[in-house]
């Protein structure tokens, strides 16, 4: 078993006390108290603008008929980020710095490469969410709207300089102003228990296949496997033995287990909300997934697929860049601006996340340690790009939406190139010691994993090969440039 302390530690934080486990306590709250943080930065990727936007197709689109699917990719992202916590806080390292050290530099260099690219997707994702949603509150063009969000992190990463503890109360807040917003427009209207409840009995049609795959496979970024494992090391000594070990563990996978709940119902609340306004049997049996948009909600620059409502509705797409006025002609104009706070706060977080995350990528595969400024910009200045090109060159929010359902085929491909090495490392037995996982655990593992890898792999060619969507279209050469 590896001992010693990365030196990811260092910069990600300040050392502090642990305090000692009380006798005979299952829980022990000054002990947990110590331990909750490192959850809350990592549970930011799960309600990104990304996931939001599945969010949203999915209860516009399905309604409540895939509830049970969003409860699922949460308990799997749990098992999969507790592997990445336990990974660190057994060896003293995280993720990217073990894999420097167990690979050949050929494999490290590829998988570095990956994990960038994964890193700058998201990147360009979480500028565009956060664009929107301050062109919804202060009117301002997109393309100012991703400049303000690339240079208004350097201010918000300036609470790095106080420490871990004043970091993660930051984010905590972020995933507060998350909750308070969507929770707000979902009880506006909140459907009945009975409704809500019945979406959590597996069953699904063959028409939200497609739907249900894409919420399940989107769930797990690649980079937030390497910045969980990154984070916990703010906890970690040298010192530890196996009890002090095996306390970590529990109260790390309480601490994902306390963030992952609270994403999960930030993202019920997203679906649900979508699902009460925009749902209809009438649109979901047209050419493809749309949702049913009546009156001022209706988007009218997005094709239309047929009618809904008797007639007073139009089947149509309906995407992040859309869905708050969509909100504005269905629940009332307050509620496209708590719309866009809550976005505002999931972008602006997902992007200093993701800042972190590249930080301790570069340094462990390449060991190349810069100031985290240099880091922002470098990523900044990368995802601006193809985010400015879109804003400028193409006009309309199918062009933001496609470039963004782009950006999750690039996240799908990425996975398994940080999914594959933590099961190989969690799983070996000179790394782990009498840590490393169970042989039937470990089944269950690549089971899901390979599972998971066939899900988006099947979501990336029926999204390439759907010809009625244009996909091989300008926004797409982007991305790929």
């Amino acid at each position: 078993m590896t001992q010693g302390t990365d030196e990811a530690n260092n910069d990600a934080s300040t050392s502090f006390v642990i305090p000692d486990e009380k006798e005979n306590s299952w829980v022990s709250f000054p002990t947990l108290y110590a331990y909750i943080g490192p959850g809350f930065l990592m549970c930011i990727a799960y309600l990104d603008p990304g996931n939001l936007e599945a969010d949203l197709q999915t209860g516009a689109y399905t309604g409540f008929h895939l509830m049970w699917v969003l409860l699922l990719s949460h308990i799997v992202g749990l098992m999969l980020q507790s592997l990445a916590s336990r990974l660190s806080v057994v060896t003293g390292h995280h993720l990217a710095s073990i894999a420097q050290m167990n690979y050949n530099k050929y494999t490290s260099f590829l998988l570095w490469i990956m994990a960038e690219l994964a890193i700058i997707g998201s990147d360009i994702q979480e500028v565009l969410g956060s664009a929107i949603a301050l062109q919804i509150l202060m009117g301002i063009p997109l393309w100012a709207g991703c400049l303000i969000t690339a240079l208004d992190t350097f201010t918000f990463l300036l609470i790095h300089i106080y420490g871990i503890r004043k970091l993660e109360l930051l984010f905590l807040m972020l995933v507060a102003v998350m909750t308070v917003t969507f929770f707000y427009n979902f009880f506006e209207e909140p459907p009945s228990a009975s409704e809500l409840l019945s979406g959590f009995i597996p069953k699904i049609k063959p028409r939200n296949t497609v739907t249900a795959l894409a919420l399940l496979g989107a769930v797990i970024m690649p980079h937030n496997l390497y910045l969980h494992s990154a984070l916990v090391l703010s906890r970690r000594s040298s010192q530890w033995n196996k009890k002090k070990i095996k306390e970590a563990i529990k109260y790390f996978t309480i601490d994902s287990g306390i963030a992952l709940t609270i994403a999960f119902l930030i993202n019920l609340c997203v679906v649900g909300t979508f699902a009460v306004q925009f749902f209809s049997e009438d649109c979901s049996v047209s050419s493809k997934p749309t949702a049913c948009l009546t009156g001022s909600s209706i988007d009218p620059e997005a094709q239309i697929y047929g009618t809904c409502n008797g007639g007073l509705g139009v089947c149509q797409e309906i995407g992040l860049s859309f869905a708050g006025n969509a909100l504005k002609g269905s629940i009332g104009s307050t509620s496209k601006y708590i719309w866009a706070l809550g976005v505002l706060a999931a972008g602006q977080s997902s992007t200093m996340t993701g800042t972190y995350a590249g930080q301790f990528v570069m340094e462990g595969y390449i060991n190349l340690k810069i100031s985290i400024w240099k880091r922002v910009l470098v990523t900044r200045s990368i995802a601006l790009g193809p985010a400015l090109l879109v804003t400028l060159l193409v006009q309309g929010n199918n062009a933001q939406d496609t470039l963004s359902q782009w950006l999750n085929v690039l996240q799908s491909v990425q996975l398994p190139f940080a999914l594959i090495p933590l099961l190989h490392f969690t799983s070996n037995k000179r790394l782990m010691g009498d840590f490393k996982t169970s042989p039937p655990f470990t089944c269950l593992l690549w089971a899901l994993t390979l599972s998971i890898i066939g899900i988006n792999i099947f979501t990336v060619l029926n999204f390439i090969q759907d010809d009625e969507s244009g996909i091989i279209d300008d926004v797409g050469i982007l991305v790929l440039i």
